[in-house]
């Protein structure tokens, strides 16, 4: 079970990302701290990385979860995924291309590149402890960019979660549907929509009424 936060990263900075920052990976399943346009500086893909984002996801100590993206740049290689308690500080980049499991930070490693552009699904079971400001991270790594090491062989994407006994959205008042709750920074764009529909509907009534 999951609940955000606070609100999502707003819609026009998403949607006017300068095409010619080359997206590789995107997530699907939640908003990365980052946009997917600035992933080249570890650990989380921005070089201004003081902490959490805007967008925190909310679960129970051991839950598992289900992270996914989409692969918009193909590139042979693997991911990992990794898990810090207390910010990023714990993420280590693996010393080469095929190492695997290089620290306790990481929980699943070695999910295989699909040849094309793909989609991609992982179950991770987070750890069973309480943690106010925890990170998954995850990482693209790439093996056709020799040599190894010259930091242009790894993607970074994290998401901001807590991990809270009774988290998810029985903690939200009112709310118990197992999906992220509204954003509250996604209200602008429903009262815009609203007050479109509303003057829309209003020209319709003025035509009809017109002899």
């Amino acid at each position: 079970m999951r609940r955000l936060l606070a609100p999502a990263v707003a819609l026009a900075a998403l949607t006017l990302a300068p095409a010619s920052a080359s997206a590789h990976i995107e997530l699907t399943s939640h908003i990365a701290r980052h946009s997917k346009y600035t992933q080249k500086t570890a650990p989380c893909g921005d070089a201004d990385d003081g902490g959490p984002g805007e967008n925190i996801y909310v679960y129970e100590p051991g839950e598992t979860v289900t992270f996914a993206w989409h692969e918009f740049v193909d590139h042979p290689g693997h991911y990992r995924v990794a898990f810090d308690d207390a910010g990023s500080d714990d993420f280590i980049d693996p010393a080469t291309a095929d190492e695997r499991y290089s620290n306790d930070a990481v929980l699943v490693d070695g999910i295989a590149d699909v040849a094309g552009v793909s989609d991609y699904e992982v179950d991770v079971t987070l750890p069973a402890i309480e943690c106010a400001a925890c990170t998954v991270q995850i990482l693209q790594i790439m093996t056709d960019k020799p040599p190894y090491g010259d930091g242009n062989d790894v993607y970074y994407h994290c998401v901001d979660v807590q991990l809270v006994e009774g988290g998810g959205p029985d903690m939200l008042a009112g709310e118990g549907c197992g999906c992220v709750a509204a954003a509250p920074g996604r209200g602008a764009l429903g009262a815009l929509l609203g007050v479109l529909l509303l003057g829309l509907t209003w020209r319709r009534g003025q035509a009809r009424r017109r002899p």
